[in-house]
This record gives C-alpha cells, structure tokens and sequence, in this order.
C-alpha cells in the first residue's frame, strides 16, 4: 500500500500552484514551486501538508473575504467528484484539500463564521474533520451552533462533518479536552444522526460513541441501552459497533444492552494445541463449552492473548471469535488459529505468553504457551 504522504506530492504542488496563477496576477509561481519542492522530499504527511499550508497562507491575500473566494474559486467542481478523485486542472479536491484546510483552520478565526461555511464547502471535497477542530477549541459553543445546522444537510459529507469533526479523541487530529470531559454538548448532534440514511455517516456516530465510551463507558452503555428500543438492523449495527470496545472489555451495562447477561457455562476444555509456538506461524487452540442455564442464552464469545512486553510483564489483547446462542444443556466446540507474525502495530518478544476465553465479559480458563522468535521481528 502507497503511504499517505505520497498523495501530498510534487504533482499536487504544481497543480495548487496552477490554479494560484489563475486567481493572483502577481504570483510567482517558480518560487512557489521550488520553495515547497526543495524541502517536500523529507517530511511525512502533515509536514508536507504544513509546508504547503504555510507557503498558501504567505501568498494569498489577507483579507478573509477575498482570500475565501479564491480558495472557493480553486475548489474542484463538487458534482464531477468520485470516491477516488484527486486534485487536477478542474480544481482542487480529495488529499490536497488537506493544506487548504489547515489555511483556513490556522488563520480563519477572525472570520469564524465564514471559515465554518468555508469548511463545509470543502468537505464534500475530501474532509475538513481536522479543520473544524480549531473553531471547536477557540469557542465550543458557537461552533456547534453553526453545526447544528448542518444535521439535515442534503449532502453526507456535511452531515457526517458534525459527528467526525466533533470526535473528542480522532485519530491523527487535535483532541478536544473540553468533549472529552464532557460529551454531553454533542450528545443531541449524535441522536440527530443515528439514524441517517448513509451508513458513512451512521458509522462516524459509532465511532463517535466509541470514542466517548473510553472516558465515560457507563454512559454510553445507557446511551447504547436507551437507542436499542425499537432500533432498526441499522441501529442496532451502528450501537454494537459503537460498544466495540466497552463489549470486549466485558463491561456489565453494555452487554445488557444487547440482553448478554453473565453466563452460565462449564468449560469442558481450553487447551493449546502447540504450546511452541514459532514467530511467523499460528497459534492453536480450541475449546468445548457447555450451557448449565434453564434457559437459551445469547454469548459474545472473545479470547484474550496476553502478550509478553518489553518489561517482562505480561500485557492483555482483546479478539472477536464468535457469537451463538446456546441451548438448555447445548455444547458447542470451536478451533482457531491465531497468527503469530509481523504487524506494524505490534512487537512481539520471546518467552511465556498466554491465552483465555472472555464470554459475556467472564474471563475462562488460562494457559501458557511459549513464543520462539527466529531471529527476525520486523514490527518498528
């Protein structure tokens, strides 16, 4: 997969530069090209977004309202736009909206109410979710005035705006501390959104609760127990996704949302089938568990791989296996292969590891198993 940074390229700096020549008389193109060229090479993404971003914002002129209808009168035409349309000699679009949003972000305060519409017209460009997050820091309030308006937009990119933008901990952006301790300003924008005809947007309202699930995980448990009521299949999608995280960690409220009460099982047998386990092979395992409940009863069925760390202690992994019902005395038995191999997001260390069943939040059974690395860990 080609890493992000390469779509803040050379040609994306020619093509910002062309449309500049268009919008300013006096503009020097070369030298816009080449101070931005001859650094360009070395940077990572927001770096080269920067960069560019800060050469936009020298050249363009200062006044808000002619600076905002040149960008404007850059911006690719928003009907001719498909999922993977770049910037081009239509206009600019998809990542080189990134830079035009940090202008605007950056230095687009003193004009906070024309920034905003600014943003909402480039969203439907690419996205401004990082953008708006200035204006959310400098005065939460009036910004999600301005965005409540935007609930019942014809255009997705704009209703999903008010959910990502407004994400207390999203990825790579600035994280909002005021959200963050306290979501409930958003709360009503979420509600509003929950049931949105697009599941691009109904996805950013998961996420959203997600995010707030790590900071106030009992209120989205009664958040996710309250839109359960009469919810559609597409609710119910976006409130289980939304619980991702508070379901693996067992959380009691959340479960319950989903009627998962604590189970009532015997574990027959968890055993490991290759208590070696050689790095850059699987892990093998299986398990028979039977129901002791008078009842059928609904399981989430997860395991949990405790990987051994840098400081020789063990640290606790969350992963999906299965969810079934079972019977009055019904018994199931399962196998998996877990891989054991290079991933960017983790660094594995030889020695003792271990494995359990989580079910319905309960963890189940423990057991060891030896990690033989190769000689070779190629995770950064």
């Amino acid at each position: 997969m080609e890493p992000f940074k390469n779509f803040i390229s050379p040609h994306l700096v020619t093509c910002i530069a062309g449309h500049l020549e268009r919008q300013l008389s006096t503009f020097d193109r070369t030298l816009f090209e080449q101070s931005i060229l001859n650094d360009l090479d070395g940077l990572e993404l927001k770096a080269r977004a920067q960069l560019i971003a800060d050469h936009l914002h020298a050249v363009l002129p200062e006044d808000h309202e002619v600076r905002y209808k040149i960008i404007l009168d850059m911006l690719h035409p928003a009907d001719d736009i498909n999922g993977g349309q770049q910037s081009d000699a239509e206009g600019i679009c998809g990542w080189g909206m990134m830079p035009l949003g940090l202008v605007v972000g950056q230095h687009g305060l003193v004009a906070f109410e024309a920034s905003l519409l600014l943003l909402k017209e480039m969203t439907i460009r690419f996205t401004s979710e990082f953008d708006v997050r200035y204006f959310l820091l400098a005065d939460q309030q009036r910004a999600l005035d301005i965005m409540q308006g935007w609930i019942k937009d014809p255009n997705e990119h704009v209703r999903r705006l008010v959910s990502e933008g407004t994400r207390p901990r999203l990825p790579w952006a600035m994280q909002l501390p005021s959200l963050r301790a306290d979501p409930s300003p958003v709360l009503s924008l979420l509600e509003a959104l929950r049931d949105d005809k697009e599941e691009y947007v109904r996805r950013s309202v998961a996420n959203h609760l997600n995010d707030i699930a790590k900071d106030h995980p009992d209120l989205v448990a009664n958040i996710a127990k309250q839109w359960m009521e009469n919810a559609d299949a597409n609710r119910s999608r976006l409130v289980r996704h939304a619980c991702r995280s508070l379901i693996k960690q067992g959380h009691t409220g959340a479960l319950e949302a989903f009627g998962l009460n604590p189970p009532e099982l015997q574990l027959r047998k968890f055993s490991i089938e290759n208590k070696q386990v050689i790095f850059g092979t699987g892990l093998n395992f299986c398990a028979n568990i039977i129901s002791t409940s008078k009842k059928p009863q609904n399981l989430i069925i997860d395991y949990v791989v405790y990987f051994l760390k840098a400081n020789n202690q063990q640290s606790a992994k969350v992963f999906k296996w299965k969810k079934l019902t079972l019977d009055v005395g019904e018994s199931v038995s399962m196998k998996k292969v877990h891989p054991i191999r290079p991933i960017t997001t983790r660094r594995y260390y030889e020695g003792t590891q271990a494995l359990a069943l989580r079910i319905n939040g309960k963890d189940f059974g423990f057991v060891e198993f030896e990690l033989i690395m190769t000689g070779k860990n190629d995770l950064g």
